[in-house]
């Protein structure tokens, strides 16, 4: 797959979970539920977020259903990371994965890229 095709690929998968967002086709997993009251995070930050979420990794052939990990603010304007997904072999909902409060050691300065 050469460099352009990669490029229409991403994005894709974020377009789709802003639009689920928007007509609230959403469901948020157990796992997700756990993580957001861990880092203190309520769901109507992470849905709040979602029209300013920025792409950090997608998962386009995930075997689960495409997904992809957000760089998003919370009420305060604190980076958050939000994974979202859609099921394998349907359109909707949009699922909740995760939530979690980014941490500054595993993450460059602006949230976007692991350090190694």
């Amino acid at each position: 797959m050469n460099g352009q095709n990669c490029e229409v690929a991403m994005g894709q998968t974020l377009t789709l979970i802003l639009e689920l967002v928007s007509r609230q086709e959403v469901e948020v997993s157990a796992h997700g539920y756990d993580e957001m009251a861990d880092d203190g995070i309520l769901l109507e930050e992470a849905l709040a977020g979602v029209p300013q979420a920025v792409e950090v990794e997608d998962y386009p052939l995930y075997y689960k259903g495409p997904c992809v990990l957000a760089l998003q603010r919370d009420g305060k304007g604190n980076p958050i990371h939000v994974v979202w997904g859609i099921p394998k072999n349907a359109s909707s909902p949009a699922i909740v994965v995760t939530v979690y409060r980014p941490d500054p050691k595993r993450w460059s300065d602006d949230f976007m890229r692991r350090k190694s």
